[in-house]
């Protein structure tokens, strides 16, 4: 009965642009989101923590914003302002990942998720649910791509906490109770990567030193960098995201699709990389490299073909082009490149 009535829901009328509702719209990914589906014409509403809502600098065209603290929100609360909304999109960029704890991962990662898959699961006219899952679902691994059919056994609780939402999804999706995908994400860089991230922590250290002639040789200290990690432009997250939310429902709902660039770089080649794009007289010192054991290489490295066959999609940035981009938004992209 449920789904013949959500079935029977009028459409908007014609001509009536989509709307697009990004949960944690005032975020890293949230505001490439909202930047991409403006650029396609679509109505875009932002929820996002009372602190972080409001006008935005960076929107030449203003987006409409809501003030929720998305990990505590009741179901009820949330239910209501997406019966509101009435979107024809949701995407959940929502989520705590760097400096927080396993209480707050819980109730940001998983929680969430489960009030928004019971509040979507209830609105009228039902729509596409995108949830923005982790590589690191998958957990640790010693070489090659990793396929959606791989068992996912984190390695960590952020891991665990996503992965659990993934799950959320999906039965629900799979049940028939909603038109719900999961894109299961690799590292994403770009410009205004949070500065708890490494290489957004990075960029804002080399911003505080600042260009210079007389600029001396400085010691950038860090743990050693041994990990290979699959990095993807934020632009081409945004870009599979759109994707996701233009799909038939045939080819994406219940799906798991990773999103990556489909290959393995070196954290740090990465990180060398960054100091050198930036022109500043910066030495890399990885404080303990070599005096462990030596260990099997952690590497986490993405098979994005599924990606390419149902969203036809692919990533189209360098890393050249994500590591200057974040340096210039951080303004501490120097003169050499």
């Amino acid at each position: 009965m449920a789904q013949s009535a959500h079935r029977a829901a009028a459409p908007p009328p014609l001509g009536t642009p989509p709307r697009v509702v990004v949960l944690g719209g005032a975020g890293f990914l949230g505001r490439h989101l909202r930047t991409a589906f403006r650029g396609t014409g679509a109505e875009v509403i932002s929820v996002s923590r009372p602190r972080l809502a409001g006008p935005d600098q960076d929107a030449p065209t203003r987006d409409r914003h809501l003030a929720l603290d998305l990990a505590t929100v009741r179901p009820q609360e949330l239910a209501e302002t997406l019966a509101g909304l009435a979107p024809d999109t949701v995407v959940n960029a929502a989520g705590a990942v760097w400096k927080t704890t396993d209480r707050h991962m819980r109730m940001a990662n998983t929680e969430l998720v489960t009030t928004l898959v019971d509040a979507v699961r209830k609105l009228p006219r039902r729509p596409r649910l995108i949830q923005l899952g982790t590589i690191h679902e998958y957990g640790a691994a010693a070489a090659g791509a990793i396929g959606e059919a791989m068992p996912a056994t984190p390695m960590n609780f952020y891991g665990e906490s996503k992965l659990q939402a993934t799950r959320t999804v999906l039965d629900a999706a799979r049940a028939g109770e909603l038109d719900g995908v999961v894109l299961r994400v690799a590292n994403v860089i770009g410009p205004g990567a949070p500065a708890d991230s490494l290489l957004g922590g990075i960029a804002a250290r080399l911003t505080a030193l600042g260009p210079g002639p007389d600029a001396v040789e400085t010691e950038l200290a860090l743990a050693p960098l041994e990990a290979l990690r699959d990095f993807v432009d934020v632009s081409d997250v945004a870009e599979a995201v759109l994707a996701a939310a233009h799909a038939a429902s045939t080819d994406v709902t219940g799906q798991v699709i990773n999103v990556g660039s489909g290959r393995v770089v070196h954290v740090r080649q990465v990180v060398r990389r960054l100091i050198e794009l930036s022109g500043l007289p910066v030495r890399l010192v990885e404080d303990g490299a070599g005096a462990a054991p030596r260990r099997q290489v952690n590497s986490l490295e993405l098979d994005i073909t599924k990606a390419r066959r149902l969203l036809r999609w692919e990533p189209r940035r360098d890393l050249d082009e994500s590591l200057s981009g974040l340096l210039t938004a951080a303004g501490s992209l120097g003169g050499r490149r």
